[in-house]
């Protein structure tokens, strides 16, 4: 399992394929107790996802690069399917 304290605040969040699928507001524990990484709002999307904070579960992360770019184990396309939403307002 990876260890969150190496993920740091504006990190590049990428899928396996190297696709850009979010940049890391900080690591947040989840409704279950689990941690995982809020997106900054900025990549939340259009329409009925803009507006929401969306969170990475820590099982997709693959790994963190030295230059601090977060890997995710699904492509770009795949790991926003896994996203978790929370309204802000």
């Amino acid at each position: 399992m990876i260890d969150l304290t190496s993920i740091k605040e504006h990190a590049e969040v990428i899928g396996a394929d190297g696709v850009h699928v979010g940049t890391v507001d900080h690591v947040a524990k989840g409704p279950d107790g689990g941690n995982r990484i809020k997106l900054i709002k900025a990549d939340s999307g259009q329409g009925s996802h803009a507006g929401h904070h969306h969170y990475i579960s820590q099982g997709l992360i693959a790994g963190v690069d030295e230059d601090g770019t977060v890997r995710l184990s699904a492509t770009g396309a795949n790991a926003v399917l896994f996203e978790e939403e929370q309204d802000e307002g």
